[in-house]
């Protein structure tokens, strides 16, 4: 008989435990648990011993309002979910505690994949953990989980991600190479328009806050409010990075002033030289050259009513969260009058080459994806290639599960539900 005991632990002992295991993530942090807090949910650290070693954990969290309460654990446990006994225990122990706390029922949403699939969403071969990990739905179902389905969209905690797996990137170059033709064309043509990406300060949060206030507007999605990521950024302190590329308009025109000079005296030499000995060679490069000084002439003219809106322009800001397993991008905005100058490429690009390659951090995850890839029409189809160009694959995780934890109550609360959904 294997001896086990539900604890609690302290922040530091919650962290580490959370750095070392396979399952490890932002949401299964003390930073996270300080964020919820200040929302006031109550959050506890609780664990699974074996004897001295930890085992199991899980930050805790217990909702409360006028109407009913639940317990929730985002992205967790974290634990083995085909070591039965334990999974068992550890689910027990974490039921009662639940009911302790008045909870109707306990939702999870554990971070072990469900099956890994190639960039377009395809499964990969069983020997790249592409086969389906049933056991972990049949063994939390044997406990009294009920499974809410392989669903598909967007939801709170994303069932599904995508990720770009940087081993043997150790540089720039090899970074850049990885992406796709169209993406490393984005990305140095972004760098060649005057954007540059820079992590705001505290007290600049909101220019974060406008761009992701107008992103939310124009595709009809939530917006958290400034006070949020103040909180946010609270809680996490320097594993938050709130990063902004700017457009820096005297630059761009500058650069774009030399592109045409050099093209207009180009286009001068070819025209003397085809009027003196005109040959077909000749006229062909004419042509080519002068069609690129007029694109050149209408990017110029082009930058001059971008220079109308101020010096610097911030044109799209991303949060990224560290992990001692992985950088996530969480959030992000763009400014769409902004759009030609592909700053959202570049801050990919910049947090991929600072925050993973140079600490020699294999795993970047792109977070959210709605698993739609057959559908061109899908409301999530610009965000999926936008991932893709990246050239990464993607993690299907199993989703939610609820426990029931006092049934005449979660019966209650269940039908109250579908009434209110009619």
């Amino acid at each position: 008989m294997r001896d086990f005991v539900l604890v609690k632990l302290t922040d530091e002992e919650f962290d580490d435990f959370s750095a070392r295991h396979p399952q490890g993530n932002f949401q299964q942090t003390s930073a996270m648990g300080r964020l919820r807090a200040a929302q006031g949910i109550d959050v506890e650290y609780l664990a699974l011993k074996e004897g001295e070693k930890i085992v199991a954990a899980a930050l805790f969290e217990t909702h409360r309002s006028r109407f009913s309460i639940f317990a929730a654990i985002h992205d967790g446990p974290m634990c083995d979910y085909h070591d039965t006994e334990a999974l068992t225990f550890f689910m027990d122990a974490l039921k009662r505690h639940a009911k302790a706390e008045g909870a109707s029922q306990l939702e999870i949403t554990p971070e072990s994949p469900y099956r890994l699939r190639d960039t377009n969403g395809a499964s990969l071969p069983d020997d790249q953990n592409g086969a389906p990990d049933n056991k972990l739905i049949e063994q939390l179902e044997a406990i009294g989980f009920t499974h809410g389905g392989f669903t598909v969209g967007y939801t709170a905690v994303p069932r599904w991600r995508y990720l770009k797996d940087l081993t043997g990137v150790t540089d720039e170059k090899s970074l850049l190479k990885s992406y796709d033709k169209r993406t490393q064309w984005s990305v140095k043509r972004a760098q060649s328009m005057g954007v540059h990406v820079r992590e705001l300060s505290d007290d600049e949060l909101g220019v974060f806050a406008r761009i992701e206030r107008q992103t939310a507007e124009r595709r009809s999605f939530e917006y958290r409010g400034e006070a949020y990521f103040h909180r946010f950024k609270e809680a996490f302190g320097s594993k938050a990075h709130f990063m902004v590329a700017e457009i820096r308009i005297d630059e761009y025109m500058a650069d774009m002033t030399a592109k045409r000079e050099a093209l207009s005296a180009k286009v001068a030499a070819l025209t003397a030289k085809n009027a003196e000995r005109p040959t077909t060679k000749t006229e062909r490069q004419l042509g080519e050259e002068t069609r690129n000084l007029a694109a050149a002439e209408k990017r110029l003219n082009e930058a001059a009513e971008f220079a109308k809106d101020g010096d610097v322009l911030p044109a799209a800001a991303s949060l990224f969260v560290e992990h001692p397993r992985e950088v996530i991008y969480l959030f992000s905005g763009s400014v769409e009058r902004y759009k030609p100058f592909y700053a959202s490429a570049l801050i990919q690009h910049d947090a991929m080459l600072h925050f993973c390659v140079e600490h020699g951090l294999s795993r970047y995850n792109f977070y959210g994806i709605d698993g739609v890839f057959d559908d061109p029409d899908d409301e999530g189809r610009g965000v999926l290639e936008f991932k893709q160009g990246f050239n990464g694959y993607v993690e299907e995780l199993p989703g939610e599960f609820v426990l029931p934890v006092k049934p005449v109550a979660y019966a209650m609360k269940q039908f109250a539900h579908k009434l209110l959904s009619r």
